[in-house]
């Protein structure tokens, strides 16, 4: 048995925006990662860097523009390398329904919880982000 972690979230901002946000590494360094490299594109591997310990990478499953970007974890902790997270993007009159997923966990472990509070933490930056233009400091990030 897997566990997952799910988030939805209304962002007052285009879909555009929000797809740019979760896709593009100029944009995911501004609530996510230290550092960032990599594409959206199907098959393309990001680096997600948080320190030297925490060097990690991801494949892009799947992706379509503007709707969604799922990332397979190649490289990290023992616990997130089994997983995929992924964010599917809905418009919305009033901004853009984000639906966020992070399943495949091996264990409901203290890991597995804490990362769930640092999506949490990290989803409520993004929106502050996309809705304010708040950039948390990298060392102020859950």
């Amino acid at each position: 048995m897997s566990h997952a972690i799910y988030f939805n979230l209304l962002i007052k901002s285009d879909k555009a925006s929000v797809y740019k946000a979760v896709s593009e590494s100029k944009h995911l360094v501004n609530w996510w990662p230290l550092k960032c490299t990599g594409i959206p594109m199907e098959g393309e591997v990001y680096n997600f860097n948080f320190t030297d310990k925490y060097d990690w990478y991801a494949e892009v499953n799947s992706v379509k523009h503007k709707e969604h970007i799922h990332y397979k974890m190649t490289k990290a902790d023992a616990d997130w390398n089994p997983t995929m997270f992924g964010f599917d993007l809905e418009e919305k009159s009033n901004g853009t329904y984000l639906k966020f997923f992070h399943k495949d966990w091996p264990e409901c472990n203290n890991h597995f919880k804490h990362s769930s509070f640092c999506w949490a933490m990290l989803l409520n930056g993004l929106k502050n982000y996309l809705e304010k233009g708040i950039i948390i400091p990298f060392e102020e990030r859950e």
